[in-house]
């Protein structure tokens, strides 16, 4: 009996690694008859595994979707990858409470010495605040909305919504994950444009849009993310004028923060932004090299009061008196 609980545990586990097997194959991977096989399948099926035959040579047998998750099993690198996975899971709103939820539950079903492996790796290990960058709080995302997004893009579905005020219906694309944030590269077919949109700016409707033809997207996803993202993306935008070439400014900065363009007197424009305007003036005057910021009006004003608190930050130069 232990012998046969542990062949269908096995033959469950060829069935996951693979969309489909032939009676053959896996009665030579488990060293048994094609009878034994077709025995052990039906006993799967009685256990609620929708393990389904597929006609053909030999006949091919399949592991369907079940109405529940069945037990996974996992090899030994596997379940600690997963263990960690959950550790550092976040960006989605709950998550660190249901990844604990769902760690506690693999470690009681893990093997003692997997048990011990990922105790020690609990222990000796701790993640340190993922917002070092920003006095702004990350956003959450409902994990409900990422899912309603993902079903729109499989489906081909618009998505109605309210983005910063505005209505909008958009064609779908993509979901890209960058810099904390949670982007949904879409087009607005009223315009023919495309654009990333933060989901936590977007509050969506029921019922959705209407179905469409997926329009093919004219370059690289997340490039244009970062890219755009730069221009469109953050709460606060700023142009800011830097006395250097283009080519030294892009020597200075990491691409995703921004674009640069060249101004008519030899120097150059860094189009970039940020959570807010502390962490603009912070980022710009880190470049090493002289700037000059116009606009907005607010974040010119961060820079006076920045740039009088650092002048009266400074030691008072000492008056030397002239002798005769």
């Amino acid at each position: 009996m232990e012998r046969t609980a542990a062949r269908t545990l096995a033959l469950l586990s060829l069935l996951q690694t693979r969309p489909d097997w032939s009676g053959a194959a896996l009665a030579g991977r488990l060293g048994v008859s094609s009878r034994t096989i077709r025995t052990d399948v039906a006993r799967l099926r009685e256990l609620g595994y929708p393990v389904h035959a597929v006609r053909g040579p030999g006949g091919r047998y399949r592991l369907g979707a079940g109405a529940k998750l069945p037990p996974l099993l996992l090899d030994d690198e596997e379940a600690v990858a997963v263990a960690v996975g959950l550790r550092a899971a976040t960006g989605i709103a709950g998550v660190e409470q249901i990844s604990a939820r769902a760690l506690t539950k693999l470690e009681h079903v893990l093997p003692h010495h997997l048990r011990r492996k990922l105790s020690a790796l609990t222990t000796a290990t701790s993640s340190g605040p993922v917002n070092t960058d920003s006095n702004v709080e990350d956003p959450a995302v409902e994990a409900a909305v990422l899912e309603a997004i993902s079903l729109a893009i499989r489906d081909h579905e618009g998505v109605r919504c309210d983005y910063q005020g505005e209505p909008l219906e958009l064609e779908p694309l993509h979901l890209v994950a960058w810099q904390r944030r949670w982007y949904l590269v879409a087009r607005d077919p009223l315009s023919d444009a495309w654009a990333p949109y933060r989901v936590d700016w977007l509050r969506l409707k029921t019922p959705g849009g209407r179905r469409f033809v997926p329009a093919e997207f004219p370059g690289d996803l997340t490039e244009f993310v970062v890219r755009e993202v730069a221009r469109t993306g953050w709460a606060v935008h700023a142009r800011v004028r830097i006395d250097a070439p283009v080519d030294h400014v892009l020597a200075r900065i990491n691409p995703a923060v921004g674009t640069v363009e060249a101004h008519p007197d030899g120097g150059s424009v860094l189009v970039t932004g940020g959570d807010s305007l502390e962490v603009v003036a912070v980022w710009i005057s880190m470049l090493g090299m002289q700037f000059h910021v116009s606009e907005p009006d607010e974040l010119v004003e961060h820079v006076r009061r920045l740039a009088a608190r650092y002048a009266a930050a400074l030691p008072r130069p000492q008056s030397t008196s002239s002798t005769a």
